[in-house]
């Protein structure tokens, strides 16, 4: 942690030595000290990077030293800002308070620069020793970090796995019309039982045989209606709105769903027997005979066989030697061959390893990370084989993917482990509070750590964008409790709190320092003892019980990132937050049926100047009218109702790189939202117009997208499908969404746009949704649909589902190079036909693989 509250410290000094001094008087001599702080923070913060190891001895002393600076220079700011706050109420009434009181000069920095020049200057001494040595070749430099890395290519490794596989697959589609099964899987943790419940769950033959499928995961700590929410919020996605009735209760709608249709739902990290009894009444009929699945994956074979009577569970066991090193192989060098030395090395590792696939992998991790020569690896290969040595337990090999970390990547991994066993981290809310916390300086940077942290294998990739963009990620429970071990060692309780139970009792030991609170509690009580934690950063209580948020939240000036539950009131003090990046209201759990709760966002929301991710779920955004300043760092806003795209409020959020606005089509049916001005946003790359209940806005509201877009999804419009022209031309337009009826008509010919370009050019060469990737066209009365494959030259994936009227389309879709999917809805027998038959077309004429996938 060293290192990451150095980092923190930087930036608080940097933002100390450019307040306004009016409001936030330092004396001279305050300055001079801040500086002087300044200076030997960064020398040390230098040594800690460049000499990690040598740099360990002084991890606890500098740790504590920079959080003493930290805690001194924001309790500074914060004394400040509330002297402020109280002094223009009262120059409101005409009684003028005097500063004096607080005028202090920083005299507490006296005793942290006593704790830091003795180690600054130590530090001086070893890295003077160290160029010396280098400079006469006793020994070679010591690497810096590593330069940006573009993001790791992830595939499910199944070496060792095959037959586990092939069995699995046996049972789940051997016997089609069959009574429903269970499925255990046990083994030690770290074995792979997640990996290969993963590999099963997206195998093309097991998509095809499930119309629909659900991943759920129990753990130790389980709530049944969070587990019963979150499978039925996967189920709804799959099945039409109209099989259940919302009214009823959860489990009552699971119970429907999974009686009527045929399922595989894959339970991960089953503990108890008991767990099984509470949540396995929401399943359906046991004994109906659809051919449904159930996989489960626990560690203790007892619970297997308890879950089951009629299935012997699949026991896995310890990797061989030979799997062991092709596995490692796999994941640290798989394109290199090396050396016979390097090569004794790695096997060896491999082999120490103990066949525990999670132990080699996150070895791989270290040594494909590591300088690729005899003295690195073989370092690593002797703290391994050390680590077996001190415990038959594996807890010292995982251990050691933290030692070999760069200082850098530190505070980012063990944030993660922080989170409740086996949460799922989406990536985008992930980044958000790495760059809130301080760790990193932007989303890029982020990115970028996070790319390092996987190419490690200390974070697993549980699922992808259409592109292949991470879009979320877990971290083995072994490698979880490491993290959380660790934090505790370097004492990282002090500045975060996540799903602590009593706010009121963590303020008596942290109320001064702590920068972070995440909670996960079903409690408004957690909320209580907030107005003791002066210093966050981080405020995130989305799943609390509360319906509004506690006065002292709005005096938190540090706030940068805020969550909280809908529906809950904001009021007009949310302009006092003036650090605040995020804000995320989303609905919490308990509501996340009831859709129609909304949060109103007041006037205000305009003077945030920093805001740079709005989420929301409000019904309106305020009038900007007499208040606004322009919203100049804002990139997200999502997701907005009934917004007006007056030029004025264009010109407010001009550097808008996402936006979402949903209209209720029968609420304002006359409304013109001059959807035209939407070309004004330059930077936009993704925008979601979405219309419910029916409207005729399309005839009032024609929308002009500006050039930059990449991702463009529009819903009930039932725009004619000559307005697909506009959206033809886009020329970076990478992502294209139509869903509930946004285009009507039964015929659509992009033939038709050729007309718009010079009748003497090449036939050929007419360019249409040039850079297209991925286009989903879902519930629409489109009947006939002419094409040819040079109209969509980039495409890789098309989704077709709920086309009813759609029987087939152009074979020539086939030629298109980089097509490698095709989805259709199983209903459409004739559609589904006629994709395999150009799948078969293709590899007969070409040898090419393009996969057809029932949805």
């Amino acid at each position: 942690m060293a290192y990451a509250v150095c980092h923190s410290l930087i930036q608080t000094i940097d933002r100390i030595l450019n307040l306004d001094d009016k409001k936030y008087p330092i004396s001279v001599e305050g300055k001079r000290q801040i500086k002087d702080l300044l200076a030997r923070i960064e020398t040390i913060k230098q040594f800690l990077e460049k000499y990690p190891k040598e740099a360990a001895s002084f991890e606890t002393a500098v740790t504590n030293a920079a959080n003493q600076a930290e805690d001194v220079m924001e309790h500074f700011i914060y004394e400040h800002y509330c002297w402020n706050l109280q002094a223009d109420k009262m120059a409101a009434v005409g009684r003028p308070r005097n500063r004096t009181n607080i005028l202090y000069d920083f005299r507490e920095l006296d005793r942290v620069m006593e704790k830091i020049s003795p180690i600054a200057q130590q530090m001086a001494e070893i890295q003077q020793k160290e160029e010396d040595e280098q400079q006469h070749g006793v020994r070679p430099a010591t690497a810096t970090s590593s330069a940006p890395v573009s993001q790791p290519d992830i595939d499910i490794d199944t070496v060792g796995l095959g037959e586990y596989l092939k069995n699995i697959k046996d049972v789940l589609c051997g016997q089609p019309s069959s009574q429903r099964q269970i499925v255990p899987l046990t083994g030690i943790g770290g074995i792979g039982k997640t990996t290969l419940a993963r590999a099963v769950y997206n195998d093309e033959d097991v998509i095809n045989e499930f119309p629909v499928r659900a991943w759920i995961v129990v753990s130790q700590k389980y709530n049944t209606q969070n587990i019963f929410g979150e499978l039925l919020y996967a189920l709804e996605k799959q099945i039409p709105d109209t099989l259940v009735d919302k009214s009823e209760t959860m489990e009552n709608q699971l119970h429907r769903i999974l009686t009527l249709k045929k399922y595989l739902i894959v339970v991960d990290d089953l503990w108890s027997a008991q767990a099984w009894d509470n949540i396995r009444k929401a399943f359906g009929d046991p004994k109906k005979c659809d051919g449904s699945r159930i996989v489960i994956t626990t560690r203790d074979e007892t619970v297997a066989k308890d879950v089951s009577s009629t299935s012997t569970p699949i026991r896995m066991e310890l990797m061989s030697p030979e799997n062991s090193w092709s596995l490692l192989k796999n994941k640290a060098f798989p394109d290199r061959d090396l050396a016979p030395d390097m090569k004794k090395i790695a096997y060896d590792v491999a082999t120490s390893c103990g066949g525990l696939p999670l132990a080699i992998v996150l070895i791989g991790g270290i040594l494909s990370s590591a300088e690729a020569n005899t003295k690195a690896w073989g370092d690593i290969a002797k703290d391994v084989k050390s680590a077996v040595e001190k415990d038959n337990e594996f807890g010292n090999i995982v251990a050691m993917s933290y030692t070999y970390l760069p200082v850098h990547l530190r505070p980012c991994f063990l944030y993660m482990g922080g989170f409740p066993e086996d949460h799922e981290f989406r990536i985008s809310k992930l980044i958000k509070l790495w760059i809130a916390e301080g760790f990193v300086r932007d989303e890029n940077q982020a990115k970028d750590y996070l790319y390092k942290l996987v190419r490690r294998n200390l974070p697993l990739i549980t699922d992808l964008k259409f592109n292949g963009e991470f879009k979320s990620c877990n971290i083995p429970n072994m490698v979880r409790d490491m993290a959380k071990s660790q934090a505790l060692d370097e004492n990282y309780e002090r500045r975060l709190t996540i799903g602590y139970p009593d706010l009121k009792r963590l303020a008596r030991a942290y109320a001064s320092t702590l920068r972070s609170c995440l909670t996960f509690q079903s409690s408004e009580s957690s909320l209580a003892g907030l107005r003791k934690f002066k210093l966050l950063r981080v405020l995130d209580v989305v799943d609390t019980d509360a319906y509004s948020l506690p006065a002292p939240v709005f005096e938190l000036f540090h706030l940068r990132y805020l969550a909280f539950g809908c529906p809950m009131e904001v009021p007009h003090a949310i302009s006092r937050l003036q650090n605040l990046r995020v804000l995320l209201v989303h609905h919490s759990k308990r509501l996340r049926q009831h859709s129609k709760d909304n949060v109103d966002l007041p006037q205000e929301i305009w003077l945030l100047p920093l805001l740079t991710h709005l989420v929301s779920f409000f019904d309106l955004l305020p009038d900007p009218e007499g208040v606004a300043s322009a919203l100049k760092e804002l990139l997200t806003l999502n997701v907005v109702k009934k917004l007006i795209c007056t030029e004025q409020i264009m010109g407010l959020l001009y550097n808008l790189k996402k936006l979402a606005i949903t209209y209720s089509g029968d609420k304002y049916p006359n409304e013109d939202y001059q959807l035209h001005n939407l070309v004004l946003l330059t930077q936009l790359e993704k925008l979601t117009l979405v219309v419910k209940k029916g409207s005729l806005l399309q005839v009032k509201s024609k929308p002009v997208f500006p050039k930059t877009l990449k991702k463009l999804t529009l819903s009930g419009w039932r725009f004619p499908w000559e307005y697909m022209k506009a959206i033809a031309a886009l020329p970076e337009l990478q992502v294209l969404k139509l869903t509930d009826h946004a285009f009507e008509g039964g015929a659509w010919s992009t033939f038709d746009y050729e007309n718009d370009y010079d009748e003497e050019s090449d036939y050929e060469e007419v360019e249409l949704f040039v850079k297209l990737e991925y286009m989903l066209i879902q519930e629409s009365d489109l009947e006939d649909w002419e094409t040819e494959s040079y109209h969509f030259p980039a495409l890789k994936r098309l989704v077709l589902n709920r086309c009813g009227k759609l029987k087939k389309i152009s074979e020539d879709m086939g030629n298109i190079l980089e097509l490698k999917l095709i989805e259709v809805d199983r209903t459409n027998e004739s559609l589904l036909e006629c994709a395999r038959r150009i799948r078969d077309k293709q590899e007969e004429d070409y040898g090419r693989v393009l996969i057809v996938r029932q949805i």
